[in-house]
């Protein structure tokens, strides 16, 4: 056998191995995204009515700390959700290209920005290019739970809680990956403080929840009960940005994966034609150089006589 066809031969037999990597990573991909989409189909309900009635609490008293808007802010929290692993197409480079777009805007006003990063992927993209980072968190991105969402939350609304001249910031913003479908994933971000009320009318607000508003009753002041709801509510809102953009993780991963897998068993056809084609080769070689032999000995058997 030629040198040529046992090259062709073993990257056959790698890109095979390879390919069944692949195929497994989608499988399981294609399990956790069930997974992670079950985990936000049961936070929905809750984020929906939380949202509901904060912002009935805040129609009625708009004067708390973390519904004020200051007067000039100068510095902005940007948190960003990215991977633990690699392996999940655009998934963390799309995160990363949504803080660019807004950390660009943000300094545009005259806004210094603080980032608060999630995930290995998106640590090792900063600490490579020397930006700083004020902390960051990994090893969960794949699994969040509320807990973990709940020690960012403390953080953030620590440094919004302070003035802006011992530290604090006037503005938190959330870059994640929001889960549209298995095939789209789209990178979003979002100010979580202070909260954005719209004036709008009854009729509308009617219109827009689908029917008559929810009527609250506030014990002991509804200042009091936004004290008590405004911390979970942000908790909440970074603890359904870390289920989405897990979900979107995988839905990510399995599709890179689906890709590898398809591009691998399209190499092995492609190998295994150009294979056939050297042996073919190797083959037409060996015969032409059998008859040349044979031609050769009978051309001196016909001299010799």
């Amino acid at each position: 056998m030629g040198a040529q066809l046992r090259v062709y031969r073993r990257r056959i037999r790698s890109t095979k191995s390879m390919a069944k990597i692949t195929r497994a990573m989608e499988l399981i991909a294609a399990t956790r995204i069930s997974r992670a989409q079950r985990a936000v189909n049961a936070a929905g309900p809750y984020a929906r009515e939380i949202t509901r009635a904060v912002a009935a609490l805040a129609a009625r008293y708009r004067e708390h700390p973390l519904l004020t808007e200051a007067d000039n802010p100068t510095r902005s929290a940007v948190l960003v959700i990215t991977s633990d692993k690699g392996l999940a197409g655009p998934y963390t480079a799309n995160a990363i290209k949504e803080t660019e777009s807004l950390t660009a805007l943000l300094r545009d006003q005259g806004k210094e920005v603080l980032t608060y990063m999630v995930g290995r992927k998106g640590i090792d993209y900063f600490q490579f290019r020397d930006r700083p980072m004020e902390q960051s968190w990994e090893g969960f991105t794949e699994r969040p739970t509320y807990i973990h969402a709940k020690e960012i939350a403390d953080v953030l609304l620590e440094r919004f809680s302070q003035d802006t001249g011992d530290g604090g910031v006037d503005e938190i913003h959330v870059v994640s990956t929001e889960f549209v479908s298995m095939l789209t994933q789209r990178a979003t971000a979002t100010r979580v403080l202070p909260l954005e009320l719209e004036e709008v009318e009854d009729e509308e607000l009617i219109r827009q929840h689908g029917g008559p508003l929810p009527l609250y009753d506030f014990e002991p002041s509804a200042e009091d009960a936004l004290d008590q709801l405004l911390p979970q509510y942000v908790t909440n809102r970074i603890y359904f940005a870390l289920l989405e953009s897990a979900a979107s993780q995988q839905a990510s991963r399995r599709a890179a994966m689906k890709a590898a897998t398809d591009n691998a068993e399209e190499l092995v056809k492609t190998l295994t034609r150009q294979a056939n084609q050297a042996r073919q080769a190797e083959i037409t070689n060996e015969i032409s150089e059998i008859v040349g032999g044979a031609d050769a000995l009978a051309g001196a058997s016909a001299g010799s006589e």
